[in-house]
Order: C-alpha cells, then structure tokens, then sequence
C-alpha cells in the first residue's frame, strides 16, 4: 500500500496579512498599553497563554514587547528623522508596526525583510492598505544604518551630559537628571552609565520560598542577598510557583529584603501586632506574615482599593489564621488604631521609577510633576503610620524609587517635624546584620539630613532599585 500524499505545506504570501503569532501577541500589548494605560507586564504573560505560544514564541514575543516598551522614545526619535514626520501625527497603529520593526532592525537579530514585511502586515491589518507602503518605505530608511549610527545623528549638536545619556540609553532627560542626583546622594555618581544599561536589561525572574512554610526548590539558585530568595536555572517558574499552594511566589530580591529589614530588625515577641498599612497586591505582606507566624505575631494587611484588597486575601491564604485584612484609607488608619502596632510597613504609593527593567513602559508615562502629586500622599501616610504604632515601635518606609523626592526628602521632613516623637534607625547596620557584606553607598555629610538609610540598585545589587528608611518610635 503506497504511503498516503502529504500536501505541502502552504507557504505565507509575501506581504499578506498573516502575521506570526508572537508579533501580534506583542503588537496587542502595546495597542493596549497605548490605548487603555494598560501595564505591560500583567497583560502580556496572560496574552501569550491565552495564544497559546510555544516556548520558543513565548520568549519572542516577550522580548518584542519588552524591548520595544524599554526603547520606545528612541525608537520615536528614529521614526521621525526616518519619515520626516512627528510621531504624534502617526496614527497609533501604523506608530506601533514601526516601533516593533524599528526593534528588529536595531536591536535584535531578526532579518531585515521578515521585519520590514511583518511590521507591514501588522500596519494593513490593523490600520489601513496605504499605510503599508508608508511603514515599509520608513522601516527600509531605518534599515540603511545600525543603531549606533542612529544613535550618533540623534546626538549631533547635543551638548549637555544628561541630555546624550538620554539618547544613549533611551531615558527621558528628567530620569537621568533624578538618577544622577541620587546616585551623587551616596557619593556614587560615577555609577550613572552603569545604572542606565542596567534598565535596559531584561531581569531574570527572581523568586521567595516563604520562611516556615516551604523551602528552596532542589533545583534554586539561592539569592545573593536574600536568604530566603532564589531563581531557577532550569524550569518554569509558573509550574513551580502553582504547585506550591502559596509558598512559593514570584518576588524581586529588593522587595524580600525591605519586609526582611522590618521583620528582623529586632527579636520578636510573643504577641507583637504588625501592620502593612499599603499592602496590595500583597507580595510583601506574604512575606511578612509568614515572619510573623514563626515569632508569634499577628498582622493586618490594609489596602483601600477593594480590588487589591481581594489580591492581598490570596497571597497572604496560607496564613489566613494570623492575618486580618483591612480596607481603610491608609491616611486615617493612624487617628483610627493609634499607638496600635509594634512593627508597621509603609510601602508607599510611588513613580516606580526604581522598577524601569520589569515595567518597561513606565519611564515614558511618568512625568516630573508624579512626584510632587505623590510626595504629599507619602507624608501623610508615613505621619499616620507612626501614630499607629506603639511607643517603642518600628516603621519602615519603603518606596521602589531611588528618586530624593519620594525617599529622602519624605522621611528628612518627618524626622524633622517630629523630632522626639521618631528617631532614625541605623538601616545599612540591620540589613548587614541580614545578609552580610554588601555595597553600599554612605550619606553624603554635606547633604541635609544624613539618613542612615539603605538604597538598593540593579547596576549594583541585581536588583529593583528599592529605599527603606527605619524609624523608631520614642518609649514616652
């Protein structure tokens, strides 16, 4: 019996409208992330399984999203010299196919004409047919110089250091200008270059193992820092976080060791009462709570919005016995339970700007005047913190954002109007005390105040860029 005839394969005609599943998934994300503010990384890993990507596509997809998020305003720059058009007067579609195309030209080693003809079919798919021999005459400008060819036009008359670093590293000017100002803060200014690149590297995926309650997978790769941290060479996270029942949970290095520096500041007693006063959607109270059931303590997790308040209720479930959610407005709490709380988290509300490497699109939709809008929030939280807590307490004040106006700033300000109510607690001795040596930078004396505070770095730590101050409250 003669073998049966296969039909050959059906070959994808040049310029149609099929379109490889991984560029449309990441075509989708940055609609969204235009469209809705939508945050790239919650949409995209649900929008790969929803696709149903292989591994292989998975990862393609991920890194055409996330590179073209990271450098999207130099990526715009280049468009407009290339179309001698503003980006604002591109429809956002046809802006979007650009973007994607312009990645692969210039950032990854994809051939020309699989970018060019892609990024064309995204444009006639979602935009219009003329709009495809517009992206395609741009895309093939763009593809007549390499990056850094690009990148010394952009340059060309550009004088001031912030404003080339900028360029050079896809950052908007004003970041750049807050980085080097904190780093100059610890007498580390030198560090800035390093810092940029840093953002512009993908992270690894980094995990906790909940103290008392799991332990490292056989396969981790323990922390640096972080004695309860790890990552795994091999493997997928998801499988291993979903099997856990909780335990085991996706968390930055730099956020374990913020919750580490409250829980092991001191001893704990039987008893103590313990507050995350902004907990959603949760990754921190987890931790927290699973030091609190190994000292005897108890913790209310408090979080305003209903909707992360419910988020907080799953990650916090294996402890669900000590732990009490709470909805209130943070700012009120103090005047609520004063004098209440022996340990009290304040992870505030902030630009995120310290997270740039995990949330790509941020550093292109903060501005400036965030951080004025939310400093006044992060006062008052930090003033009702310290009215809830007990005479003798610690409160950290934790933000994940090297910015001097969300950190410094907010807790020089309160050590100051409050003097004898709040004493700073010496942070870089306590997280010593946790994980042993490590880098950090010293106060710079001839800068008001001179906080014994500890900021974490990813050129230097690895990991997201986290501010924890300690304070203190007076016995009376």
């Amino acid at each position: 019996m003669s073998a049966p005839t296969r039909k050959p394969r059906p070959q994808r005609p040049r310029g149609s409208n099929s379109i490889q599943p991984s560029r449309q998934v990441a075509f989708g994300v940055l609609m969204a992330v235009d469209a809705d503010d939508a945050y790239a990384n919650l949409l995209l890993p649900h929008d790969i399984r929803r696709a149903k990507l292989a591994p292989n596509d998975s990862a393609l997809a991920t890194e055409l999203c996330y590179g073209t998020l990271r450098r999207r305003g130099h990526y715009d720059a280049i468009i407009e010299r290339a179309s001698q058009r503003p980006i604002d007067h591109i429809d956002v579609p046809v802006r979007n196919s650009l973007r994607l195309g312009a990645h692969q030209l210039l950032a990854m080693r994809v051939a020309p004409h699989a970018a060019v003809n892609e990024s064309v079919a995204l444009a006639r798919k979602h935009a219009s047919q003329s709009s495809a021999g517009f992206v395609n005459g741009v895309l093939r400008t763009i593809s007549r110089d390499d990056d850094s060819t690009w990148t010394a036009r952009l340059r060309e008359g550009v004088t001031n250091k912030s404003e080339a670093l900028a360029i050079e590293h896809a950052h908007p000017t004003w970041i750049v200008r807050a980085f080097g100002t904190a780093l100059e803060a610890e007498g580390r200014g030198d560090e800035l270059e390093a810092l940029l690149a840093a953002d512009n590297d993908a992270p690894r995926v980094n995990l906790v193992a909940l103290p008392g309650a799991a332990e490292l997978p056989e396969k981790a790769e323990p922390d640096a820092y972080s004695p309860v941290g790890f990552r795994l060479g091999t493997g997928d996270p998801d499988a291993v976080v979903g099997g856990s029942h909780g335990t085991l949970r996706v968390q930055d290095e730099g956020s374990q060791l913020a919750a580490l520096m409250l829980s092991r500041v001191a001893p704990v007693r039987q008893g103590e009462k313990w507050l995350d006063l902004c907990a959603g959607p949760g990754g921190k109270s987890a931790l927290l709570a699973a030091e609190a059931a190994r000292g005897g303590a108890t913790l209310d997790a408090n979080e305003v919005a209903p909707g992360r308040a419910d988020l907080v209720r799953r990650a916090v479930q294996p402890f669900d016995n000590i732990v009490e959610v709470l909805t209130s407005d943070g700012r009120e709490l103090g005047s609520q339970h004063p004098d209440t709380y022996h340990r009290v988290l304040v992870d505030a509300p902030c630009t995120g700007l310290g997270a740039l490497r995990r949330r790509p699109e941020a550093r292109w939709r903060k501005q400036p005047s965030d951080v004025a809008d939310l400093s006044a929030l992060q006062a008052e939280l930090l003033r009702s913190a310290i009215a809830a807590t007990a005479p003798g307490g610690t409160i950290a004040y934790v933000t994940c954002s090297p910015h001097l106006g969300e950190t410094r700033a907010i807790v020089g300000d309160v050590l100051r109007r409050m003097h004898g109510t709040v004493t700073a607690i010496n942070a870089p001795d306590v997280l010593r005390s946790i994980v042993g040596d490590i880098d950090l930078g010293e106060p710079d004396p001839t800068r008001s105040p001179a906080i014994p505070n500890v900021q974490l770095w990813p050129h230097r730590h690895g990991t997201d860029a986290m501010y924890v101050a300690l304070l203190r409250k007076s016995d009376r």
